[in-house]
């Protein structure tokens, strides 16, 4: 059995399955955003990464791994400073790597938020 197949497919701690969370969002709101998830309780690193081109539609995104356990924190946060808390996605970590690395996941039912 691969390491990959293993049924434990999430990483637990005291707060909570470790998750990837990716929150989309018009460049012209990164700033408030970012100053939004200042205000959390639990420390964020978040990577940024800008759309390509001039295009209306485009979106920055911006990804930092964090606990289920702060996820109602993170959405109330963002709902409050007035951020769209439903571009929030959220992946458990193990499949988030799984992903990059180009594996093939075991779907799991719940979601870690």
């Amino acid at each position: 059995m691969s390491v990959w197949q293993s049924p434990a497919s999430a990483l637990c701690g005291s707060e909570g399955e470790l998750v990837s969370v990716s929150i989309s969002v018009d460049p012209r709101e990164l700033e408030g955003l970012l100053e939004a998830l200042s205000q959390l309780d639990f420390p964020v690193n978040p990577q940024i990464y800008h759309a390509e081109g001039q295009s209306p539609a485009a979106r920055t995104i911006v990804e930092f791994p964090a606990y289920s356990g702060g996820l109602s924190q993170l959405r109330a946060t963002l709902s409050a400073a007035g951020q769209d808390s439903a571009a929030i996605r959220v992946r458990g970590m193990l499949e988030e790597i799984q992903s990059l690395l180009g594996h093939e996941t075991v779907r799991r039912g719940n979601d870690p938020g």
